[in-house]
């Protein structure tokens, strides 16, 4: 006896695009993708229509137009008559030296805040807290403005800072700025430089072949020295060499304020206070529960073989707790480069006062101006992410 089989239909049928699960998510998001492009192109249509109803065009050639207004802080060289561009390439830098200033600071402060939001000792754990709880919970804006009036109403004026300077003929602290020396560069000051920084990469090599060697025989060498010595020993020998191009300018008294030297303006300096404090209790409890984290067999290790609680700390349980850390530092210091837009509110110029400022408000250009600011500000998280993250990787446990 003999059976017949019908082979199967394997042929494709279009409600399979719904009920096959294997083809059903793709259907799903091609379909989202559809929709969303047609809301992009409507939204792109309407603007372009309201837009000619207005008689503008869509064109970035304004950034090449003067600009007409001065910037007080600024790291380039920068007058009125320079372009568009030109101002928002100074907001740029002024942007991200605040943001990079308080980064720094807040991690320091806030690394401090959190190992001592531990301590054994209940009135500066308490204290710490009270801190934390009260620095968050105020908003970031109140904390700014409240920095530029200390800085304001308390340090003296410019007439009154020469006769009480900081440091006498150099340092001058005034309700309009920190006076510091300036740096002067004469020819051959590049050479200084870059021999300055071969030195700096010399001082990565060393310190990772030092580590592999201790790792390999356990002999500990004075890393610190040598580091020290690395770095100023070739840039020292360099810049006398070449007959000491970069000098220093102080500030002088002039008619009205000081003059020459370096400027720190108020408003930098209020905004940078108060991005750090603001910052650093987030820090801290970053910090705070990242050593938490870590079992308390570590430090009980780590005190049975003699280390000390201070050495413990820095030797056994911070770096471990490196990898619980660094995750949501990488948002924090998202959120500290994007809340230095509030710069405008103390008269800081960064990139929101001049592009998204003064130079909309002067060419009219708002949708060219939004658009560059936004796709600026995305582009500096996304290389500040990238970093965080390559950090991140090279501090996780390494698994077989």
């Amino acid at each position: 006896m003999s059976t017949s089989t019908v082979p199967a239909d394997n042929s494709f049928q279009f409600s399979q695009l719904w009920r096959d699960a294997r083809y059903r998510s793709y259907t799903i998001q091609i379909i989202a993708l559809i929709v969303a492009l047609s809301v992009v192109m409507m939204l792109i249509g309407n603007a372009v229509e309201n837009l000619e109803a207005l008689g503008k065009d869509f064109n970035f050639g304004f950034l090449f137009e003067p600009a007409g207004y001065d910037i007080g802080q600024m790291l380039v060289e920068y007058t009125s008559a320079s372009g568009h561009w030109k101002a928002a390439l100074v907001g740029l830098l002024n942007t991200l030296l605040v943001a990079f200033l308080a980064c720094v600071t807040a991690t320091l402060i806030g690394v401090f805040v959190g190992v001592l939001r531990l301590s054994n000792n209940w009135v500066v754990s308490r204290l710490m807290a009270v801190y934390i709880e009260g620095v968050r919970n105020v908003p970031l804006l109140l904390q700014i403005l409240a920095w530029y009036a200390v800085f304001i109403h308390v340090f003296p004026t410019p007439k009154q800072a020469l006769k009480a300077p900081v440091i006498e003929g150099a340092v001058y602290a005034t309700n309009r700025g920190f006076y510091v020396p300036g740096l002067t560069f004469d020819g051959g000051y590049q050479i200084v430089v870059a021999v300055l920084l071969a030195s700096i990469g010399g001082i990565f090599v060393f310190r990772r072949w030092a580590r592999q060697r201790q790792e390999a025989t356990g002999q500990i060498l004075p890393v610190g020295y040598i580091t020290l010595g690395i770095l100023i020993v070739p840039a020292v020998l360099t810049y006398f060499a070449s007959g000491m191009p970069i000098g220093l300018d102080y500030p002088v008294a002039g008619r009205f304020n000081l003059k020459g030297g370096l400027k720190v303006g108020t408003p930098l300096i209020a905004l940078w206070f108060a991005l750090s404090i603001y910052s650093a209790a987030f820090v801290a409890e970053i910090v705070r529960a990242g050593i938490m984290a870590i079992s308390k067999g570590q430090t009980e290790a780590a005190y049975a073989l003699g280390l000390r609680p201070k050495r413990t700390m820095s030797l056994v349980v911070l770096p471990q707790s490196l990898r619980i850390i660094i995750p949501p530092m990488i948002s924090n210091y998202l959120n500290i480069t994007k809340n230095s837009s509030l710069a405008i509110a103390v008269g800081y110029m960064d990139l929101t006062g001049t592009l998204g400022g003064i130079t909309l408000n002067q060419t009219g250009r708002e949708m060219e101006c939004m658009l560059l600011l936004m796709a600026t500000y995305l582009l500096i998280s996304l290389s500040i992410s990238a970093v965080m993250n390559f950090y991140n990787e090279s501090v996780k446990l390494k698994g077989r």
